[in-house]
């Protein structure tokens, strides 16, 4: 059986599997959560509206998980990623996809009960998101309970996007838990890239938007196919005392 899909480590970390974790940061759009069809109707009729070809949904799985400039830029026609028509288009898609975050969105499958397992085992749970803070929450607010979380946090002025670690190692300082006895667990190569840089251990989720090779070049230590694999995995992790 693959190591990746039965939720153990990959080949080269066996010397990490005592590590001890007490919370865990999770990316929200392709990790928690199925975005993509609210993305891409907000960026479909920002481009429409602008006389530009719109893209079909499939296609934004590769445009999202830099940030909304960065996703903007990419769905533009390559003549017109000027700044100008740049940051129009990011007022624009903004102002569209505030209209109608979570409309379509909905948990991944196995997602609740993995929060639920943690939060049982005395895991603290985090947030962290390249996408708009205000939108964030209100995608958490309106997918899970109250509370399933203590910290949720999208991009905010003067907090670098991912891949920088700043936001991460801020969401660990307001848990106060030290950014080595996180896990990170997130869909894509900046998510993986991020957890390092952190000094978090990095965890791949196969059911989102990127490719489990994309995941493994970016450095992620170990790949799930399922949200029930990340407990399997933890069986084998120093949890610490609960609480």
């Amino acid at each position: 059986m693959d190591q990746a899909r039965a939720g153990t480590q990959l080949p080269g970390v066996e010397n990490e599997i005592g590590m001890r974790i007490r919370a865990a940061l999770f990316d929200m759009d392709g990790t928690l959560a199925y975005t993509l069809e609210d993305i891409a109707g907000a960026m479909n009729r920002v481009l429409s509206r602008r006389g530009y070809p719109t893209l079909p949904v499939e296609a934004y799985g590769r445009l999202v998980s830099e940030g909304i400039p960065a996703l903007v830029t990419r769905a533009l026609p390559p003549e017109n990623r000027d700044a100008g028509t740049v940051a129009l288009c990011t007022k624009s898609f903004d102002q569209e996809y505030a209209g109608q975050v979570g409309v379509r969105a909905r948990a991944y499958p196995g997602i609740r009960e993995m929060l639920d397992a943690l939060a049982a085992r005395g895991v603290k749970r985090a947030v962290f998101s390249n996408s708009q803070d205000d939108l964030v929450r209100r995608l958490a607010l309106g997918l899970f309970p109250a509370g399933t979380f203590e910290v949720v946090r999208g991009a905010k002025d003067g907090i670098p996007p991912k891949p920088d670690p700043q936001g991460a190692l801020a969401v660990a300082a307001s848990l106060g838990v030290r950014p080595q006895e996180f896990l990170y667990l997130g869909d894509s190569g900046v998510d993986m890239q991020t957890a390092i840089a952190a000094s978090m251990f990095p965890v791949g989720a196969l059911w989102g938007y990127r490719s489990r090779e994309e995941l493994l070049t970016a450095g992620a230590k170990a790949l799930i196919d399922h949200p029930q694999g990340l407990l399997a995995w933890l069986e084998g992790v120093d949890l610490g005392p609960k609480g």
